[in-house]
């Protein structure tokens, strides 16, 4: 199921499905500083009236701030204008107004804010409870107390902002491979992912995250849309995608190994291969586990000795459609990730 939107709607279970969007704009405006109080005061043993205005709040801030609970940017396509809350305004007795409430913006980790306006990168949040002042409350006005001028008691606006949130997926795990190589019915038998699986390219048209459980250990898997040539560059799904394997720890690379579309599965590992170095060296230089899936078709056996033939890296055999040698994959993906983190 979806969730309906609403304020707290991307805070999912791992067990949820959810709509992945990775980019949006919104617009921030930050809280005005509260007016300035003119009063004056006179008792009957002063022979002037004395100024006892006090001073304006100051305006809201509006804050962006990481929650590793949440996973996506969707309901922000429901709601892009957030608003913090005005200053309230001095009162006599030289009493201060109250400061305006920060509106607080939740995002995924791995949020990246822009100022669309500058195309300024203002931070990027890859821990949870990390957060920054996205746009500044306006500072209150003076009280006559203070004010020299009339024109002093009015408070600052607050600053207004169109921002970009552009999330970029960290997940432990990444599988990449050619459309209809088995990526979605793989993270669906080893994770509590759902992804829509058919018999055509280009089913997956979102990166899916997955949270695989075993052995009171969990790690997270990302399935990421099928690359074809030239994916680097925009073609198919696009580079829009690969980026999302920036931050992963290990890449699983899986394989037609029964060329059921009538691909070679040699050719299929070389152009993915080189794909990654061509949008990022770093990319390519990630811990790699090769996977020969769909090895449960017979021309899968003599398609994988020639493919051995030519790559002489460690290939584990599966089939993720029958359930088979997926406890032999998950145990090699633990000990990446275990030899990443020492």
């Amino acid at each position: 199921m979806v969730r309906q939107p609403n304020s707290r709607s991307q805070k999912l279970s791992p067990e949820e499905i959810f709509l992945f969007v990775d980019n949006v704009k919104i617009a921030v405006k930050a809280g005005a500083g509260g007016k300035g109080a003119y009063s004056f005061y006179k008792d009957k043993y002063w022979r002037y009236k004395k100024p006892d205005g006090g001073d304006g709040g100051r305006g809201g801030n509006v804050i962006v701030r990481a929650d590793k609970n949440f996973y996506t940017l969707y309901d922000f396509r429901y709601r892009q204008h957030f608003t913090a809350e005005k200053g309230g305004q001095g009162m006599s007795n030289r009493k201060k107004g109250r400061d305006g409430q920060d509106k607080i913006i939740v995002v995924p980790l791995g949020t990246l804010t822009i100022d669309s306006r500058t195309n300024c990168r203002l931070r990027e949040l890859l821990e949870d409870s990390q957060e920054f002042i996205a746009a500044r409350g306006g500072e209150g006005g003076k009280g006559s107390v203070h004010a020299k001028l009339e024109q002093e008691l009015q408070g600052a606006p607050g600053e207004e902002k169109e921002l970009i949130l552009d999330l970029r997926l960290i997940a432990d795990a990444g599988l990449i491979g050619f459309p209809n190589s088995g990526k979605s019915t793989l993270i669906s038998k080893i994770s509590n992912a759902h992804p829509k699986i058919a018999g055509y390219p280009f089913t997956t048209k979102e990166p899916v995250l997955g949270i695989v459980s075993r052995e009171g250990a969990a790690f997270s898997v990302a399935d990421i849309p099928g690359l074809i040539k030239d994916s680097h560059l925009g073609k198919g799904l696009g580079d829009r995608f690969l980026r999302h394997i920036e931050r992963t720890k290990v890449l699983v690379h899986l394989m037609d190994m029964a060329g059921v579309d009538g691909r070679s599965p040699f050719e299929d590992y070389r152009v993915i291969k080189k794909e990654l170095q061509s949008y990022s060296e770093e990319v390519f230089k990630k811990p790699v586990i090769l996977v020969a899936n769909k090895m449960d078709l017979p021309q899968a056996k003599e398609n994988l000795a020639l493919f051995k033939q030519k790559v002489k890296e460690m290939v584990i055999s599966i089939s993720a459609l029958e359930s088979q040698g997926l406890d032999r994959l998950l145990n090699a993906i633990q000990k990446k990730l275990l030899a990443h983190s020492s």
